[in-house]
């Protein structure tokens, strides 16, 4: 196989394992941080515990998004060493400033949530939970810097065979940077939220910790009805800037092969790259116009109007984009169900909305990885946009045995990673927090 195919092929997989924790635990440490807070507030040994309990989940999960993140920094010197030599001015920055300004904050602070229960006050405990809640969202930030350049490059002149960077703040707020870090953070909100809520849902069907897991679902499912709600603004605010910064993956998402005023958006479709041409449409008449431009007689450029050497592939990147949308409308359904159960008193009793719950808890993760094909997908075939194609990108010297030996590693390292994870958390929830099952007190013996 060639060994430009298998190097993306190794860079996907790596990178999308790891990018099932990142969100998780952004999404976990904000919702920590309010137990925190009102175990400082109250001093109830309840709260302690509660805060306790999710955070050992958060670690387990952290600990494994760390071990499967520091394969990516090796990926760039070993796979994309042309890449890195052309962009490293710039790409490495942004990096750099990740492991100073945000990780060592995250971690520091992590480490006095593990061993500082019974050192520190809950003041002190509390504070430290906010240092992780931020570490962790700035760490976002700097990554999605670092990516947005790859989508909308800026702040930067060719000079010889590299990028030089030109312009700091123009490089790191390149047009996408804004757009895609909200539309990330609230993904992460619900991932963290969903997760909380499912685990919680599994106690109240065990009939284990009400108190507890009440409280627990409860916090989860306000935090993930405005995570839903925030990410249908923020994924139009998203989509708004595809339009004007990258047509052609705008066209490819919507299968759009024609440039056409007044675009229909495609509700479903089979996108055929061969005739140019999406089968079985069913479309809103102008809604994509509307959606993109605010006017529904605008025009939307189709694929024909770029290149065939520069069009995405469309199948990919349209089907991974209406998966991520089609996910985000069982999500809003499920929030709107959990709303009206709450309104009327009955979000605890019902069985087959706590069951409903604990099969939600996956579909975060999958919909945060089909959104990341659609805009990784969708940016090919360039490494960096109009700047640098991939094909260019990646080592010569590497051969394709060696990408593939490396890659079947990975996975083998990957694979044993995610048995510890999972078979931890199955652990420590089956386990669940130090409290009485009847009356949420902690249990003394």
């Amino acid at each position: 196989m060639d060994a430009t195919i298998l190097a993306r092929i190794q860079f996907a997989f790596t990178a999308g394992f790891h990018f099932l924790f990142p969100p998780l635990t952004i999404g976990m440490a904000w919702i920590l941080v309010v137990f925190m807070g009102r175990w400082k507030k109250t001093g109830e040994e309840f709260w302690r515990e509660t805060a306790r309990f999710w955070t050992k989940l958060f670690t387990v999960s952290f600990a494994v998004g760390v071990a499967t993140g520091l394969t990516m920094e090796f990926q760039f010197g070993m796979n994309w060493a042309d890449y890195s030599r052309f962009v490293g001015d710039i790409f490495g920055a942004p990096l750099a400033a990740e492991g100073i300004f945000s990780f060592f904050l995250e971690s520091t602070f992590l480490g006095v949530l593990i061993f500082g229960w019974n050192r520190f006050s809950p003041k002190m405990l509390w504070f430290a939970s906010l240092m992780v809640a931020v570490g962790s969202t700035l760490s976002a930030l700097w990554i999605i810097i670092a990516n947005s350049w790859m989508q909308t490059p800026a702040g930067f002149e060719i000079m010889g065979n590299r990028a030089v960077l030109t312009d700091f703040f123009a490089a790191a707020l390149n047009p996408s940077t804004l757009p895609r870090y909200l539309h990330t953070i609230n993904a992460a909100l619900m991932t963290g939220a969903f997760f909380v809520v499912g685990v919680s849902a599994w106690y109240l069907i065990k009939k284990r910790h009400f108190r507890f897991a009440s409280e627990s679902l409860k916090l989860g499912l306000i935090v993930a009805v405005l995570a839903t709600i925030g990410q249908l603004l923020n994924g139009h605010y998203s989509a708004v800037q595809v339009t004007y910064t990258q047509p052609e993956k705008l066209a490819a998402m919507e299968g759009q092969f024609e440039t056409q005023k007044g675009a229909g958006l495609f509700l479903f479709g089979l996108p055929d790259a061969e005739a140019e041409k999406t089968h079985f449409r069913v479309e809103i008449p102008k809604a994509l116009s509307l959606l993109a431009t605010g006017d529904p007689n605008a025009e939307i450029k189709g694929l024909k109007a770029f290149p065939k050497e520069d069009r995405p592939p469309v199948l990919a990147t349209f089907a991974s984009f209406h998966i991520m949308v089609g996910l985000w409308s069982l999500f809003a359904a499920y929030v709107a169900v959990g709303l009206y159960l709450m309104k009327k008193g009955r979000l605890y009793d019902q069985p087959l909305f706590l069951k409903a719950s604990v099969a939600m808890v996956p579909l975060p993760f999958i919909a945060n990885e089909f959104g990341w094909m659609a805009a990784e997908v969708g940016r090919q075939p360039w490494a960096v946009y109009q700047v640098i194609r991939t094909k260019d990108a990646v080592s010569t010297n590497v051969s394709a045995g060696e990408i593939l030996f490396s890659l079947l590693v990975y996975a083998a390292v990957y694979g044993l990673l995610f048995f510890l994870w999972t078979y931890l958390l199955r652990k420590l929830i089956r386990k669940g927090p130090a409290l009485d099952d009847a009356q949420g007190k902690e249990v003394t013996s």
